[in-house]
């Protein structure tokens, strides 16, 4: 056991899929007697009153730990403990509904039975509520003496105070859009919530009393001439998120503080609102309280998270974290049976539990070992077994994962063997008085998550079924579904066969459909949310996938997620000599017509620029005539100025439209060329084995920028950057080298360089050469052929591109005009390159 975990004192669970929330606990002692109870109500009405005691702790509940459970007419949101009667200081008890507040006085009956006492409540008054009440708080307002006066919160912002058994007034909250946590300040008799703006918001009873009356939102006349005062806020703090709880602290050894708890930050204030200190917090708090310190001038508080842990701070410093059995929704520190400082804790399920924090010593000793002698002939037919067992298994291995069988879905019809007492016949052609009817019940069964399920139920005419579609809630693992129909004859005249098909269909959350009938699966399929469908096999004879799809650039995704979860997997079972390589063919021809579609949208952007150039040009010159026509005295005919103003103008929103679609689309395939463009660096990496600096060198290459632009685009730049590769580490001779490239980048005419220059790329590095930055790579040249690779001629590369290990022809495309100058190799030099 961790030492970690809260130590359970005393647990228990309430009742039966009943819901509570934050208000649903209060400690105190409701019966006057001295001692703390707790008290627990429920969204389903039930009101319960415990007082624990175990023999020893980790004790269940008890008959007598129970000394009241009731049920009341509505949902119980809050229940608080104070002096809410008037004529007496005894404790009572306030419940709040929906529509009305009960206040109970609790008291104990001697028994004269071995039962022991009996304990009851007794309504002493209730108010009916106008409004729908959200929570409430409760204190001695405006400085009353020995008695508490209640604050109802109610959905619409309005405030219900209530002088005990009397309505005192109501105000509305100014700016109120939803409901927060509420609490008072007796310090400064003030009410203090967190609006939906996420504002710290304090307010004075003295202002709330003297505002204007709020029993209706619209101001009537004689309200706006009354004495009454706008409602004014005391102090406000922008804390930039909504607030769980509010408590107000007021310990004799501490500072009087307020603390606010967030979704992901604690804070403390001080009364006129100033930041005393703020936790932020790495986990979603879902409940806390402040309680005394033992250190003077600090405050100790109790933070639950959603994943079932309890946090002690003392101010911003974390001193303890201990683990719970539930994620607690509301926590209290009481004093039970003597024991100060339990931790008294309530999940939104009913899980009821008193703990304390410390540590079990471990009281397990390892067990002496005996010694016997070694029979080195038992263990030497052992060993053989498990050889044999594991040579069996070895020959059968795949490097499939074995999968069990196992259905998620079970779909059983049941016909029953009677007809059924009155028919079911709808819309019959039979013509006889009674056509009889048969029932069957289907079942489904679900072991997963199922999602929009839909149940279809096909017969063969002339047989009719009263409904054949059935639509289901989302299905949980474990639960069940049972639909009830009939079959009939509906044509007349006698049926061929009397069989029918159930088919049941549901959607997972993962996508995919577990497992197949087959013992291994082999095959995947993925599907985009664009659309895009990619499919992954994997061999059953051999270590190989294969991914396809319909387009280049979405394999990309699904590669390199399969290469990283290999990595991975093989790295887990510690296997030094894994390595991934790929023998296919680079598709180039696809990556090169990827290329051409961006760069065609380049050259359309172009197109529009200078015609929105042109528009514009004319429609300034059309207003500057029309303005002259204007301002001349002797009125003019304006010659269909005007109409042509018009047209131009729809010519220049057009043209900007068809500019706009142009750029996403050119946005899109740019993201697309990168994608692509990822896919063949992988490709190449791993068929020339490159690591990681010659990896880093080829990305700098192909993806040399973030964002395309008409200025600076790919073409030009990685024309650019592989030029400087092919003149240096991946150069021929030293002619080569001593060629310069263009000092500036402009866009070319077309990608026919662009193109031959990724082929030859690709070429030198099958021929052996290596990428490198270092000046003694540069000067040597590439002379050695990997196995398996013929020479190329690369007076062959303007007709053909071929990667070695491929079968596939990558054609490149001529032009007959002269090429624009552009970074890359010149004319020469490439016909240099392509002597033997």
């Amino acid at each position: 056991m961790s030492l970690f975990k809260a130590r359970d004192w005393w647990s228990t669970v309430l009742g039966e899929k009943e819901e509570f929330d934050q208000g649903c606990l209060c400690v105190a002692d409701v019966d006057n007697s001295g001692q703390d109870k707790i008290i627990v109500g429920s969204y389903m009405g039930y009101l319960r009153i415990f007082n624990p005691r175990p023999v020893k702790p980790g004790d269940g509940v008890q008959a007598e730990d129970l000394l009241l459970e009731v049920q009341l007419r509505e949902p119980v949101l809050q229940v608080e403990v104070g002096k809410f009667v008037s004529g007496t200081e005894g404790l009572h008890l306030a419940v709040l509904h929906c529509r009305r507040l009960c206040v109970y006085a609790v008291s104990e009956t001697l028994g004269n039975v071995d039962h022991g006492n009996q304990y009851q409540i007794k309504l002493m008054y209730e108010h009916h509520l106008q409004r729908t009440a959200c929570n409430m708080t409760y204190g001695p307002f405006g400085g009353v003496k020995g008695r508490d006066l209640i604050c109802i919160q109610s959905m619409d912002g309005m405030l219900m105070l209530f002088e005990q058994e009397s309505y005192a007034f109501g105000r509305f909250l100014p700016g109120f859009l939803l409901p927060g946590p509420l609490t008072y300040s007796s310090r400064t008799d003030s009410f203090i919530t967190v609006s939906s703006s996420r504002q710290v918001e304090s307010y004075k009873y003295q202002v709330l009393a003297f505002a204007t009356d709020a029993d209706g939102r619209q101001e009537t006349v004689q309200q706006k001439l009354s004495s009454g005062k706008k409602l004014v806020v005391d102090w406000v703090l922008n804390i930039g998120e909504q607030a769980l709880d509010i408590c107000i602290v007021s310990f004799n050894q501490a500072v009087s503080s307020v603390f606010v708890l967030g979704e992901r930050s604690l804070f403390c204030l001080k009364d006129n609102g100033q930041i005393r200190f703020m936790k932020k917090l790495d986990y979603s708090p879902s409940c806390f309280i402040p309680y005394c310190s033992v250190k003077e001038g600090t405050i100790n508080t109790l933070v639950g998270n959603h994943s079932k842990m309890l946090y002690v701070y003392q101010d911003i410093t974390l001193k303890w974290a201990t683990q719970l059995p539930h994620v607690p929704v509301s926590v209290k520190v009481a004093n039970l049976q003597g024991l100060k400082g339990v931790i008294v804790t309530l999940s939104d399920n009913g899980h009821l539990q008193c703990s304390y924090l410390g540590t079990d010593p471990s009281l397990f000793q390892a067990p002496r070992v005996e010694s016997k002698e070694i029979n080195y002939e038992e263990f030497n037919a052992e060993m053989k077994e498990l050889q044999k067992i594991i040579k069996e298994a070895t020959i059968t291995q795949d490097i499939l994962p074995q999968s069990e069988k196992h259905r998620d879905l079970i779909v059983t019809a049941e016909v029953s063997p009677d007809l059924d007492v009155e028919s079911q016949a709808i819309d019959s052609e039979v013509k006889a008085e009674v056509v009889p009817s048969v029932t069957i019940k289907v079942t489904i069964q679900s072991k997963m998550t199922a999602q929009q399920p839909y149940l279809a139920v096909c017969i063969q005419a002339p047989l009719a079924v009263t409904c054949d579609r059935f639509t289901f809630n989302d299905l949980e693992p474990g639960s069940s579904e049972t639909v009830v129909l009939s079959v009939f004859l509906k044509g007349n005249f006698p049926p061929s066969e009397l069989e029918g098909n159930c088919v049941f269909s549901c959607n997972t959350p993962t996508d995919f459909a577990d497992p197949s009938e087959e013992d291994q699966a082999n095959v995947l399929g993925f599907q985009f949310l664009t659309g895009s469908k990619i499919t992954l096999l994997a061999s059953k004879t051999s270590q190989r996938y294969r991914i396809q799809s319909d387009q280049l650039e979405d394999l990309w995704l699904i590669t390199k997620e399969l290469t990283l979860r290999l990595e991975e997997h093989f790295k887990k079972q510690n296997c030094k000599d894994f390595a991934c390589t790929f023998s296919g063919s680079v598709p180039l021809q696809e990556y090169f017509e990827l290329i051409d579609r961006h760069f065609e949208l380049r050259l359309n952007a172009e197109k529009f620029q200078e015609l929105l150039s042109e528009r514009a040009i004319q429609f300034r010159a059309i207003e500057r005539r029309l303005l002259t026509r204007f301002k001349d005295k002797t009125p003019a005919p304006l010659q269909h100025l005007d109409t042509l103003l018009e047209g131009t103008f729809r010519e220049v929103i057009a043209l900007a439209d068809a500019a706009e679609e142009n750029q996403a689309n050119m946005f899109q395939a740019f993201t697309k060329l990168k994608s692509a463009t990822h896919l063949v660096i992988m490709l190449i990496s791993l068929w020339q084995k490159l690591n990681a600096d010659q990896v880093a060198i080829m990305e700098a290459t192909f993806l040399p920028l973030a964002e395309d632009t008409q200025e600076l685009g790919w073409e030009e730049t990685v024309d650019s950057a592989i030029s400087f590769l092919l003149r240096t580490c991946l150069s021929k001779s030293s002619k080569e080298q001593a060629l310069s490239l263009s000092s500036q980048l402009s866009m070319p005419k077309d990608t026919s360089r662009l193109k031959k220059n990724i082929s030859l790329f690709c070429d030198r590095l099958a021929k052996g050469g290596r990428l490198s930055l270092s000046t003694e790579a540069a000067t040597q040249q590439a002379t050695v052929v990997p196995g398996g690779c013929a020479t190329i001629p690369e007076s062959d590369l303007e007709e053909r591109a071929v990667v070695p290990g491929s079968t596939a022809v990558f054609s490149s495309h001529k032009h007959t005009a002269k090429q624009k100058s552009s970074p890359g190799l010149s004319e020469d030099a490439a016909e240099e390159a392509e002597k033997p």
